[in-house]
């Protein structure tokens, strides 16, 4: 069964977020693309030119003369390549939630014809696109795997708020389930990315790569986590530890700091369900989550004995928290680990105020349960502690004495991205 040419591909991308709107925008300048989603908001937005993330710049969104939008599932069956590119979470047990990919497994089997290729770019778990995506294709079409259909992986490695690395500057990993369709998908994928292409040799290999690039940074971070702890302890400033360890050529420099996203946050637990469901117990992934998703807890706790050294009240203290979003300038609150901060300040009787310029006000609402603050409060705001959770560029050029403006005179100023010198603030982690 041959492929289509790859100028006659008609691709349908499923999922316009951080990672779907990209790969239609850079599809869309080459070949006719439709771009789906389930929210009509979304594509009202877009087709007014509009990016909600703030990730694709108007201009680009106008450059793809080949796109169009539509929450119309019917509107891609004369598709011939459907990329699926929809959101893989976890749920509140730390499970892998499929339930948006395999929503979108079931509805492209019912749009494919003979001949089709599906690709997933979605992060999984190895096996997930053979086992759980591709037999809903199959019973929903009737169609079977490399007889009426082809089938690709080709992990999504987007960064948000990186503009010097877009989609098309990133290397892309690429797979299929035949060595033709894999050939295909790749060809297909080069003709777009700039900075070439990985061929996999198999769907499996690709989703392991992709799921161990956050895993490792998760891990790596954890380390730097633990020694920020354990430096506390010894009341050593762990960014200072860090300056001079640096010196050294290999010494691999990361922060201290929340883990939280779409991506490092999440992945490593799929790689752990997959593991343990495989009979392996993977014990430095494993504890390497339990490490990070502890560090709001332990930033509050470093709060609440700096604010008893000065004397000041923990029940009933006001704290303005800056920065909300999971990384700095970007717009992205998915899986955001300020919300377990600013949950461990109000277990302690805290009430806090927050300000991120980034955010949509309306989504920060829904998900904080607070109104944010639409600018940094001046004199006057008599708050207890001031925290810099987030240092989007916004912020910090602002300079300390206008952050914390707002705050007592013997306030706390908790710098938790050391983005100013040690001297300018009163706790670092």
């Amino acid at each position: 069964m041959p492929f289509p040419p790859l100028e006659r591909c008609r691709i349908a991308v499923i999922g316009l977020g951080y990672v779907g709107l990209p790969l239609a925008v850079a599809f869309g300048a080459r070949y006719d693309t439709v771009g789906y989603d389930v929210d009509p908001e979304r594509i009202r937005a877009l087709e007014d030119g509009t990016d909600a993330t703030g990730e694709i710049e108007p201009k680009a969104l106008r450059a793809a003369e080949r796109l169009s939008f539509t929450a119309d599932a019917a509107d891609l069956a004369s598709c011939n390549v459907y990329v699926i590119a929809v959101p893989t979470p976890i749920d509140i047990h730390r499970q892998p939630d499929l339930h948006h990919l395999r929503e979108a497994s079931d509805m492209v089997g019912g749009l494919i014809s003979d001949g089709d290729v599906v690709i997933f770019e979605s992060t999984v778990y190895p096996g997930a696109t053979e086992d759980d995506c591709i037999p809903l294709v199959e019973a929903r079409s009737g169609l079977r795997l490399n007889k009426g259909f082809f089938a690709g992986y080709s992990p999504e490695r987007i960064n948000p708020g990186d503009r010097t690395r877009p989609l098309t500057k990133i290397v892309k990993v690429t797979s299929g389930s035949t060595p033709e369709a894999a050939d295909f998908v790749d060809a297909l994928y080069a003709s777009v990315i700039e900075a070439g292409t990985h061929k996999a040799s198999s769907i499996k290999v690709a989703e392991a790569a992709k799921i161990i690039e956050n895993t490792q940074r998760d891990v790596n971070i954890a380390l730097i986590n633990e020694l920020s702890v354990l430096f506390s302890h010894l009341e050593i400033d762990t960014t200072e530890v860090l300056d001079a360890a640096a010196t050294k050529w290999n010494f691999n420099r990361l922060s201290p700091g929340l883990v939280g996203g779409h991506c490092i946050g999440v992945d490593p637990y799929y790689l752990v369900h997959k593991s343990m469901a495989a009979g392996h117990i993977p014990d430095i992934i494993r504890l390497s989550r339990e490490i990070n998703d502890g560090m709001a807890r332990h930033a509050v706790t470093r709060l609440v004995k700096a604010m008893i050294r000065k004397g000041l009240r923990i029940g009933g203290a006001r704290v303005l928290v800056l920065g909300l979003t999971f990384k700095e300038n970007c717009a992205d609150l998915r899986n955001t680990k300020v919300v377990d901060l600013i949950a461990s300040l109000e277990s302690y009787g805290m009430s806090c105020d927050i300000h991120d310029p980034a955010v949509s006000q309306q989504e920060a609402a829904d998900i904080t349960g607070h109104v944010l603050l639409p600018e940094v409060p001046g004199d006057g705001a008599d708050y207890d502690a001031v925290i810099l959770a987030v240092a989007h560029d916004a912020l910090t050029g602002l300079g300390v004495q206008r952050l914390t403006a707002g705050m007592r005179p013997d306030g706390v100023f908790f710098d938790m991205k050391a983005a100013f010198d040690i001297a300018q603030s009163d706790l670092r982690l």
